[in-house]
């Protein structure tokens, strides 16, 4: 069952909704970076792109270090797993759902493709088609001559 009031998967949603942030993942997927090796690929003041990092780090999904004056920021992806299941739960639910579609559209076009049995021609003609002559009955009483 997918917990759909967890504070922690809202900080990791928060965290990666947005462009600056995610871009931050990416490059520390390739190994850890300093703050300013981060924060030059951006177009921002230093001061607003830690606000980034804060965000990353409450949601723990990068980890930094200090040396000396230098900061290291590293890639904790371990956080994204939870996300990743809270996706996945859906991507089940959606595929189940389009599954279903892909049966019933497929059982719809077998129905259409069975031929019925063929009724009477109609007419072309729009006008009542008349009845035949109805036969009279019984000769009335003959007459003796």
């Amino acid at each position: 069952m997918v917990n759909y009031k967890d504070p922690h998967l809202d900080l990791i949603f928060a965290a990666l909704s947005d462009a600056t942030r995610r871009g931050v993942l990416a490059q520390l997927g390739d190994g850890s970076q300093t703050v300013t090796e981060l924060a030059q690929q951006y177009e921002m003041s230093l001061p607003g792109f830690m606000k980034h990092l804060a965000v990353l780090e409450t949601a723990g999904l990068i980890a930094r270090s200090k040396e000396g004056r230098v900061v290291r920021c590293e890639l904790d992806a371990a956080p994204m797993q939870d996300a990743a299941a809270w996706i996945a739960h859906y991507q089940r639910f959606w595929t189940d759902q389009l599954d279903s579609l892909g049966r019933y559209l497929y059982h719809q076009e077998e129905i259409a493709s069975c031929p019925t049995p063929s009724s009477p021609p109609k007419s072309a003609s729009a006008a009542p088609t008349p009845s035949p002559p109805k036969k009279s009955g019984a000769r009335g009483p003959t007459r003796k001559r």
